[in-house]
C-alpha cells in the first residue's frame, strides 16, 4: 500500500500558506455540479492535467472503487436573543450528547456565561449548561432542536462566504446521495458527483462504496499551532458499512485502487485501518490527524477539493502526494483561474 510523501523532520503550519487572490474563492458553485474544473495530480511525477469533473469516470480505471460520504448536512446554524439581556448570539449546533439526551454542543459567537437562556429564532429555548471555553458551550434544548432547525435553521455555509444563505443553498450544498443527517459542513469533493457520474462510474466498471463522518469542527477548523504536532484535532462520528469492507477488501484482491471522494472518507478509512491495512466495520469517532509522514493503509487515491491556505485539510493532501508538489498544483491552480474552497474546483490525486 502506498506510504505518503516526506521524510524527516516535519513541516510547520507556516509551510502551508499560499496566495489567493480573493477572486478565486468561489462563492457559488457551477451551474451543474459536474461542470467543475478538474486538475489532475499524479502523486509520483507531478504531472498536471486540466479535465473537467464529468470526466472522474474516464480518469479511473475498471475494477477501481470510489467511496463517498453520504452524511446529510442540516441546517446547523441559528440566531438567538438572551433572556437576560436581550443580546443577540449566533449559535452553530454540533452535535447531541448521546448520553445526555437534549444536550447539544454548539459554537458561539456572542457572549454567553452558564445558566443564561437563549430564546432561539422561532421562539424554542436553549440554556447553557456549564461555562463556555474556547468558543464552544453546552446548551440544554427545550424541546426537538432538530426539527426547529429544520424550520428556523440556515445553512452552515463557510464564514468565507460573505453572504446570507437562501433556498439554493439548501440544495447545492448537499451531495446527491446525502442519506445521515449529522454534518455541519459539507463533504464538498462530493457536491461534484451527480446521478449522471454515479451512472457512468458503474458502465465503466468502477465500483461504488459509502460510508458516513460527520464533518464537524476536526475538519473546518484551522491550523491554531505553529508545529503540526502540536495541533489536535476536534473529534467526529464515523460508521463504515460491513458492505464497504468487503468492497474495500475485494477491490485490493483483485488489484484496483480504492479511490476516496473527499478527506473526510480519507480519515475515516485510514481511521479504521489495523496495522495490515483491513478495515473493520462498524461506528467510531476518530481525531486523526493525517500529516506528512503517514503511511496511508488503505487509500490509493484522492479526489478533494482546493483548501484553505494552513488547513488541516491541506496539510492531509500534502501528506498523500506531497508538500510541494501539491502546493506547485494549487499555483498552477491559481495561475489557470480555478475557484478554490467549498464550492470550488476540484482536484483527483492519482
Amino acid at each position: 500500500m502506498p506510504d505518503s510523501a516526506g521524510t524527516g523532520p516535519g513541516p510547520g503550519a507556516a509551510d502551508f500558506d499560499f496566495h489567493l487572490p480573493p477572486d478565486r474563492i468561489a462563492l457559488r458553485p457551477t451551474a451543474a455540479r459536474d461542470g467543475a474544473r478538474l486538475l489532475c495530480l499524479d502523486r509520483r511525477t507531478g504531472a498536471v492535467a486540466h479535465k473537467t469533473f464529468s470526466d472522474l469516470p474516464e480518469r479511473l480505471s475498471p475494477g477501481d472503487l470510489l467511496v463517498l460520504n453520504d452524511t446529510r448536512v442540516f441546517p446547523a446554524r441559528i440566531h438567538g436573543t438572551k433572556a437576560r439581556t436581550g443580546g443577540r448570539v449566533e449559535l452553530l449546533f454540533l452535535e447531541e450528547d448521546e448520553a445526555a439526551p437534549g444536550a447539544w454542543r454548539a459554537m458561539a459567537r456572542g457572549t454567553l456565561r452558564d445558566g443564561d437562556v437563549v430564546v432561539l429564532d422561532g421562539g424554542l429555548t436553549a440554556t447553557v449548561a456549564g461555562p463556555p471555553a474556547d468558543g464552544f458551550a453546552t446548551l440544554r434544548v427545550a424541546g426537538d432542536l432538530r426539527g426547529h432547525l429544520e424550520r428556523h435553521g440556515h445553512v452552515p455555509l463557510p464564514p468565507y462566504i460573505r453572504r446570507p444563505d437562501d433556498e439554493r443553498d439548501r440544495s447545492d450544498y448537499q451531495t446527491v446521495f446525502a442519506r445521515a443527517t449529522g454534518s455541519v459542513a459539507a463533504p464538498t469533493a462530493g457536491l461534484h458527483v451527480t446521478d449522471g457520474t454515479l451512472k457512468a462510474l458503474e458502465a465503466r466498471g468502477v465500483g461504488l462504496a459509502r460510508l458516513t463522518l460527520h464533518v464537524g469542527p476536526g475538519t473546518f477548523l484551522p491550523l491554531r499551532a505553529e508545529r503540526l504536532e502540536d495541533h489536535r484535532m476536534h473529534a467526529e462520528r464515523y460508521a463504515i458499512p460491513p458492505a464497504t469492507v468487503d468492497a474495500v477488501a475485494a477491490t485490493r484482491a483483485a488489484g484496483g485502487r480504492v479511490v476516496a471522494c473527499g478527506t473526510t472518507v480519507t480519515r475515516a478509512l485510514e481511521s479504521a485501518a489495523g496495522p495490515d491495512g483491513a478495515l473493520a466495520a462498524g461506528a467510531g469517532s476518530t481525531d486523526l490527524f493525517i500529516r506528512p509522514g503517514h503511511r496511508f493503509r488503505v487509500v490509493d487515491g484522492l479526489v478533494t477539493n482546493f483548501h484553505l491556505p494552513r488547513s488541516t485539510l491541506l496539510v492531509l493532501v500534502a501528506a498523500f502526494a506531497g508538500r510541494e508538489r501539491v502546493l506547485s498544483a494549487y499555483a498552477e491552480a491559481v495561475r489557470a483561474g480555478y475557484r478554490f474552497f467549498s464550492y470550488g474546483d476540484a482536484m483527483l490525486v492519482l
